[in-house]
């Protein structure tokens, strides 16, 4: 899944693809690179960050979303608003990637309205306005799979199909580093859950703290993130980087290691 941040200040790349015409040639880019999977957002969600209204965020998004859908791959749009997501899906979309997990009034009949199109449900601790503040948990993985089991149990009986879905245990979204890392060495225990697991190491701040890396030196160690979550069990890897964890799946897969989605 390729990273296209329509937004003026998400935390790696803001600004970057900001203009729809640099989001979308950012769109075709990802193509030619390899990726199987287009997630397009218009709300940085980053430590600190405060939502865009809804007219800034469609007029960001849809724009986007049109001109993806013709690309020959399925799309993605990264929102937690219910008119969004409407919106994306009548114009084409295929997923829904919630960092909220359709907890929002009128997310999961929004979904739920779509009978083919999937949706990721990510964990979250707070906002991320604050996120990041002192986060606190008792025992990470057992809250996370809490959660996770609970939304999922609630799409279900929205009426989405279990096929449709997808979870996040949402590393760096109102997590510490040992709650980073204790959660990615249990990560495989989600699997019970039942759904596939989606990942996103992408260039997070825990891979600066533990190389010590600035965002824009993070290429290695975010690959290295992603081939460690497809080894437990991840079978959907969320990057910046398309071309570099690419090549590197195809050497992990004829290594006889294990195949990713």
């Amino acid at each position: 899944m390729g990273i296209v941040n329509v937004t003026p200040d998400s935390f790696s790349d803001g600004g970057h693809h900001a203009a729809a015409s640099q989001a979308c040639a950012h769109c075709d880019r990802l193509v030619a690179e390899g990726v199987d999977i287009l997630d397009i957002g218009g709300e940085s969600t980053r430590p600190g960050s405060v939502p865009p209204s809804l007219a800034d965020e469609l007029d960001r998004v849809l724009p986007v979303v049109r001109h993806a859908v013709t690309l020959g791959v399925p799309v993605s749009v990264d929102t937690s608003r219910p008119e969004v997501m409407a919106a994306a899906l009548q114009a084409g979309a295929d997923i829904v990637n919630d960092v909220r997990a359709l907890q929002w009034p009128g997310a999961l009949a929004a979904v739920a309205a779509h009978a083919g199109a999937g949706v990721c449900l990510m964990h979250m601790h707070g906002e991320p306005a604050t996120m990041q503040q002192a986060p606190q948990y008792e025992d990470v993985l057992a809250e996370v799979a809490a959660f996770l089991g609970q939304r999922l149990k609630q799409a279900l009986a929205a009426g989405i199909a279990a096929e449709r879905i997808v979870l996040d245990p949402g590393y760096g979204f109102g997590k510490s580093l040992e709650h980073n890392l204790a959660l990615f060495r249990a990560q495989e225990q989600l699997l019970a859950l039942g759904p596939p697991l989606l990942v996103g190491w992408s260039r997070k701040g825990t891979l600066g703290q533990l190389t010590g890396r600035p965002v824009d030196q993070r290429l290695p160690a975010s690959v290295g993130a992603a081939l460690a979550a497809v080894a437990r069990g991840a079978r959907i890897v969320r990057v910046h980087d398309v071309a570099a964890t690419v090549d590197a799946l195809k050497v992990w897969n004829a290594a006889g290691l294990g195949a990713a989605a």
